[in-house]
């Protein structure tokens, strides 16, 4: 089939949901679709070896910038890229904005939603209804059950199977298989030879980078890593943590997505410390309904994770596959930590479940699922 991708996420960008548009791109076209992706904003000239890099990609597919006003808040470019989705000749339409949704579902066009948080501002409802009423509406993809059920029952509307797929994020599994022990990684690395913690992702609120940082300090003998962040924000923490500690510490800032597996296979144990609220890069709180990326390549990454217990992480994770703790309690998390950091045998066991957790949750397998009964119409 022929698949247009619409998306208001600005690429090249370190964003999350900048990363799993492209993801989300190239397991389409690992299935054997020709893709093309259209996005907001004027055309970077960027050659495709740097968005590899930065996206972890294998696969190239067409992108075209399409230039807008903020001030129209995307609706110059919704109407402008499901205008050209339409003339090259799209048999779907894959969307993300819902201004571009509603459009391409009244005007008849196959449509797929993906969605990921309520529907936002004065016209979000609306559009979301429009979307839902447009002959043109195949599927709505929710990223969490906990954000299927939130539309149930705020817009008093069924979203069954086969008309719903809970579409989690995923990963891609080949760039994790034949990950070196940590010893070895971190020995690769250049890190120092003992126990280590990660973490890897933004460091918006939300993400426990407080309590991560009383962990460090409580348990000097082990070593903690974080990797991600803006450059403000990866100094404002580089400076506090050289002027109060602790020492054991290391703050790589961003790394390009290429690199994250070696760098979680140089970790013993990661960590998922999201409290009861989270930010987004929007600001919007997404504690809620979140499918973080990250949980899925700690997964794959076959490595000991202790995880936040709340209800939208059990969609994935379970005591099979994770250490669960309270979010934000530092004393049981510590105690957590503790008994991970000593018990080499149970990350193990951990590990190897994770791995095949997680073959469920490759990006090419959930492509596939949101096809069914799609593809061979």
């Amino acid at each position: 089939m022929r698949i247009a991708f619409i998306s208001a996420s600005k690429v090249p960008s370190r964003t999350a949901n900048s990363i799993e548009v492209m993801k989300v791109c190239q397991a389409f076209q690992e299935l054997g679709h020709t893709i093309h992706l259209w996005v907001p904003g004027n055309n970077p000239r960027v050659v495709w070896s740097e968005l590899a890099e930065l996206y972890g990609l294998q696969e190239f597919f067409k992108i075209t910038w399409l230039p807008s006003w903020s001030i129209l808040r995307r609706y110059d470019f919704s109407l402008q890229a499901v205008l050209a989705s339409s003339r090259w000749g799209a048999d779907l339409l894959y969307i993300w904005p819902l201004q571009a949704a509603a459009l391409a579902a009244k005007m008849g066009l196959q449509t797929l939603l993906e969605v990921h948080d309520a529907p936002q501002g004065r016209f979000g409802p609306l559009l979301f209804k429009q979307f839902l009423k447009g002959s043109g509406a195949r599927r709505v993809l929710p990223i969490t059950d906990a954000i299927r059920a939130w539309l149930v029952n705020t817009y008093q509307t069924p979203l069954d199977p086969p008309f719903s797929v809970i579409a989690p994020s995923g990963v891609d599994l080949a760039r994790f298989a034949g990950l070196p022990e940590p010893e070895v990684a971190r020995k690769e690395l250049q890190w120092p030879d003992k126990v280590t913690v990660g973490y890897t992702g933004h460091l918006y609120p939300g993400r426990g980078m407080n309590l991560m940082l009383d962990l460090a300090r409580t348990h000097s003998e082990l070593h903690f890593v974080w990797a991600g962040g803006e450059p403000e924000t990866v100094k404002e923490w580089r400076d506090k943590i050289a002027i109060e500690g602790p020492g054991n510490l290391t703050l790589l800032g961003f790394v390009p997505n290429e690199r994250l597996p070696i760098i979680q296979a140089a970790c013993d144990i990661l960590l998922l410390p999201h409290e009861r609220h989270v930010s987004a890069s929007s600001g919007g709180d997404i504690a809620r309904f979140t499918s973080p990326m990250k949980l899925f390549e700690y997964l794959a990454s076959g490595r000991a994770i202790l995880s936040s217990d709340l209800p939208v992480l059990r969609e994935v994770l379970d005591e099979r596959v994770a250490v669960l703790v309270p979010p934000e309690d530092i004393h049981a998390w510590s105690n957590a930590l503790q008994d991970l950091s000593t018990d080499p045998a149970q990350r193990t066991i951990l590990g190897d479940a994770a791995r095949a957790r997680v073959q469920q949750y490759s990006w090419k397998v959930r492509a596939e699922r949101t096809l069914v009964g799609i593809e061979n119409d």
